[in-house]
């Protein structure tokens, strides 16, 4: 999935996440995409599009200490998992994101499904790092329903669109078909970034990757071309 020819200069440029709730990898990409496109006087062109992908469709829906959840996963012990762990945080840290270890696990269908809800009114990505960044910041339940629906109310969906699609298997068929589509583009896993379906970026790539990307599907910004 690669074409050098850019965008006519002012065409919108769409990007596509595929992204999981709880992978802490997703959510310190997510930032550094965020701060590539920011980096860009042009960085309205940019419209970021989340696509659901779970990674453990078979979790359990009752959530459980994420300790729990690596082991039964990964396998090995509470001592692998802290390694791991403080890997990413300090990681995270490092580029001013909060992060804590005291999260839960579970079965992120539901979310999923609520942020398919959110990209029909255009606020799928808002809604999304929203929920992720209160997650690993310690500061929010994503498996309770009352806290979406906050959630949803504060970045400017119907709250109580959000309990109804909660309480159903609304939008089930698409958030199995987005993980289908992403593994048919070359995602074996998240994160993964499609720049207008031409340039694919697997994992969390640095901002300067990132802006290399994006200059590649949209061209230098601005001040460049005008220099």
């Amino acid at each position: 999935m690669v074409e050098q020819e850019t965008r006519p200069e002012g065409a919108q440029v769409v990007i596509e996440v595929w992204s999981d709730l709880g992978c802490p990898w997703c959510y310190v990409a997510k930032h550094r995409l965020r701060t590539a496109i920011e980096q860009r006087p042009d960085a309205d062109r940019f419209k970021v599009v989340m696509r659901s992908f779970e990674l453990n469709p078979a979790a359990p829906k009752q959530p459980e200490a994420i300790e729990e959840a690596f082991i039964r996963a990964h396998g090995g012990t509470a001592a692998h998992f802290m390694a791991a762990e403080r890997r990413i945080q300090a990681i995270a840290r490092k580029e001013g994101l909060e992060f804590t270890s005291d999260r839960l696990s579970a079965n992120t269908s539901d979310l999923h499904r609520v942020v398919q809800y959110a990209n029909d009114e255009g606020l799928g990505s808002e809604f999304f790092s929203t929920v992720q960044d209160g997650f690993f910041a310690g500061a929010l339940n994503p498996y309770a329903p009352d806290a979406l629906a906050g959630v949803g109310e504060s970045v400017g969906l119907d709250g109580r669109r959000v309990l109804a699609i909660l309480a159903s298997d609304e939008y089930a068929d698409r958030v199995r078909a987005d993980r289908t589509e992403g593994v048919e583009l070359g995602a074996t896993g998240v994160p993964f970034v499609a720049l207008d379906r031409r340039v694919a970026a697997p994992g969390a790539q640095k901002v300067s990757v990132y802006g290399q990307l994006l200059e590649q599907v949209a061209g230098p910004v601005p001040s460049e071309r005008a220099s």
